[in-house]
C-alpha cells in the first residue's frame, strides 16, 4: 500500500509540474490574434492591450441570466482592479440587438468598456464562443491564461488577477532597476 500511495504522489507531483509550466509558458498558451473592437461609445480598443495590460474579455448577451447576474462582481473587480492596470472588456454577442445592450449598459451602470460583436469577428477569434458568458483572462502579451465557460468565480479571478499584476509590477521594477544600472 505504501507503494501506491508513493506512485499516487509522484504523479500528483508531476501533473501540478507540468501545470505550472503550461502556466508559465508563453509558447505552451493560445494567443489571441490582434483584434480591434469598438465600444458603445465609439472608443477603439484593441486586444491585446498595446499599453501592456492584462484583459478580462467577457462575451456576454443580454438575454443570459447568469451574464447579467455576474455584471455586478464585474463591476467590483473593475472598481477594484481598474486602477491598477487590469481592463475588462464586455463583448456582447452577434445576436444581440444593439439598443438591448445600450440598455442594458445604462441600467447596470457598467463602467467598463462595451463592445458590439456585431460580425461575430471577435467570438471567432476566441475559438468560436457560442455560449454566455464565457470570458478570457489575457496577459499584456496576448496569452489566454484562463477560460471560463459560465459564471466566473470572482474570487478566483480576483487572486488570478491580482497576482498577474503583481508579477507585471515586479517585472516593471526590474526593469527600472537594469535601466538604472545601464545610466551608471
Amino acid at each position: 500500500m505504501r507503494l501506491k500511495d508513493v506512485l499516487v504522489s509522484i504523479f500528483s507531483l508531476a501533473l501540478l509540474a507540468s501545470l505550472v509550466v503550461l502556466w508559465l509558458s508563453p509558447a505552451g498558451v493560445t494567443r489571441v490574434p490582434p483584434l480591434t473592437l469598438f465600444t458603445l461609445q465609439g472608443e477603439k480598443l484593441a486586444i491585446p492591450d498595446s499599453a501592456g495590460r492584462p484583459q478580462l474579455v467577457v462575451f456576454w448577451a443580454t438575454t443570459c441570466r447568469s451574464c447579467i447576474k455576474e455584471i455586478p462582481g464585474l463591476v467590483d473587480l473593475y472598481r477594484e482592479l481598474g486602477p491598477h492596470g487590469l481592463e475588462i472588456i464586455g463583448v456582447a454577442m452577434q445576436y444581440d440587438r444593439p439598443d438591448q445592450v445600450i440598455a442594458v449598459s445604462k441600467s447596470r451602470k457598467i463602467p467598463y468598456p462595451v463592445a458590439l460583436d456585431i460580425h461575430g469577428n471577435s467570438a471567432r477569434a476566441f475559438g468560436d464562443v457560442r455560449l454566455t458568458p464565457t470570458s478570457f483572462l489575457v496577459s499584456a502579451d496576448g496569452r489566454i491564461l484562463h477560460q471560463t465557460v459560465g459564471e466566473i468565480n470572482m474570487d478566483n479571478m480576483r487572486t488570478m488577477i491580482v497576482a498577474l499584476l503583481e508579477q507585471k509590477k515586479l517585472a516593471q521594477a526590474d526593469s527600472a532597476e537594469e535601466s538604472h544600472h545601464a545610466v551608471d
